[in-house]
């Protein structure tokens, strides 16, 4: 899996250019709680592509989990650390490290992490890359903090796909990108709309449907190689593509029978297989965390609302109940929490439920097409203002959002990938 990680971050000459336009991020609102974290510059990080130190306080601050503290000072990870007197200065923590430049040209990133509360080191990494993967490198790193710190993964070395559309222009791109919207990748280029792309649970591939045939079909495209397949290409409208979780098989919504209707098919396209059966439309199908269930939207009470039913088909149980117009279920990756947009107060917004209680929560206004963080803790969301689209983050408890905005066109249809080793 770490070889396949790094093959997707050096991808790019395999399936396309580099965008010029990265996202931008903006952030507001930080957690109840944040941790305070002295992050030191890295010791002759300067021959480096990239400043290390930079992007881990970056990811730290994007996080609104800590409040990160400027060491004002490089400190190297063989440096003797005295974590009194960065606990008098604020810090429960303080993040150091070095950079050294390798005969063969790689780069040797190491990093230490201390408990200036109980005065001793939590963790460290240390890993000789290429130049081109020191920020992936740091990305990692700020995930260990993460992690060691919160006791949760970190999703900063995780990679996010999403749609950029100039409808205008008839241009639209699907495009792949670190989760801080840099490094930004062209993976499928064309004249007709692209949507509803979804990661493969192992991060190679991604699902997808476009009209370029003057219908939508859905194909799934390599993400080393460049090479794609057509999954579903099937009378009428082939949409929704969504992955099971062990990655074998696919849940889709198609049109062939008349009215949009949930089925499943293997991942190599072969042994499409109707789940639902209703007179209804019945689409969007996302699977459980657990891949013996699927969520799906349907009209068959009337208005669009949230259902569920075997991976087996068969009978469907309802799920929403509050409000008439009810899309885009979402299950996070701990099968806890339903995620899904609802028209209340005549604006579309995100809402989170959590399934063993019922309670709802409203995470933000303005929003469509919700994907999950790989650790359940963030959504990612197009969201419409300003007569633009964009893609925003929130955690889900509301408190923190973020915002990755272009300068030109929409970005949505967003769906963030997997953990990646």
């Amino acid at each position: 899996m770490k070889k396949l990680h790094y093959l997707l971050f050096s991808a790019t000459l395999l399936i396309g250019s580099a965008a010029n336009a990265q996202l931008q991020v903006e952030i507001a609102g930080v957690g109840s709680n944040q941790i305070p974290v002295a992050v030191a510059a890295f010791a002759d990080e300067s021959m480096a592509p990239e400043q290390i130190s930079a992007i881990v306080r970056a990811d730290l601050e994007r996080s609104g989990v800590f409040k990160v503290i400027n060491a004002g000072q490089a400190i190297s990870d063989s440096a003797s650390i005295d974590a009194s007197s960065w606990k008098a200065r604020g810090a429960d923590a303080l993040v150091v490290g070095s950079v050294q430049k390798q005969p063969d040209g790689r780069f040797a990133v190491r990093y230490k992490l201390y408990d200036t509360v109980k005065g001793g080191q939590l963790s460290q990494l240390g890993n000789e890359v290429q130049p081109r993967f020191t920020r992936l490198q740091a990305h990692r790193i700020a995930d260990d903090v993460y992690e060691k710190l919160t006791g949760t993964r970190g999703i900063f070395s995780t990679r996010i796909a999403y749609v950029k559309e100039n409808r205008a222009g008839r241009d639209f791109v699907l495009a792949v990108a670190d989760a801080d919207g840099e490094n930004e990748i062209i993976a499928a280029h064309g004249r007709e709309p692209i949507i509803s792309p979804s990661w493969s649970p192992d991060g190679g591939k991604v699902a997808y449907v476009s009209f370029e045939d003057r219908k939508p079909v859905i194909y799934m495209q390599d993400l080393v190689t460049g090479k794609r397949r057509v999954i579903a290409n099937e009378k009428g409208s082939n949409s929704a593509p969504t992955w099971s979780p062990d990655g074998s098989k696919l849940a889709i919504a198609l049109s062939k029978s008349g009215n949009y209707q949930v089925y499943i098919v293997n991942a190599d396209g072969s042994g499409l297989r109707r789940l639902s059966n209703s007179s209804g439309i019945d689409t969007e199908p996302h699977f459980s965390a657990d891949g013996q269930s699927i969520y799906f939207t349907s009209d068959r009470s009337g208005g669009p609302q949230i259902y569920k039913m075997s991976v087996a088909g068969g009978n469907a149980t309802r799920v929403t109940f509050n409000g008439n117009y009810n899309i885009s279920p979402r299950v996070s990756p701990d099968g806890k929490t339903l995620a899904w947009i609802s028209q209340r107060d005549g604006g579309y917004s995100l809402y989170a439920k959590d399934l063993a209680s019922g309670q709802e929560l409203r995470l933000a206004d303005g929003a469509s097409e919700p994907s999950f963080s790989p650790n359940g803790k963030y959504i990612m969301y197009a969201n419409k203002s300003g007569g633009r689209v964009a893609l925003a983050v929130v955690s889900t408890d509301g408190r923190v959002k973020q915002r990755l905005s272009t300068k030109a066109g929409n970005i949505r249809e967003p769906s963030w990938g997997p953990f990646m080793k």
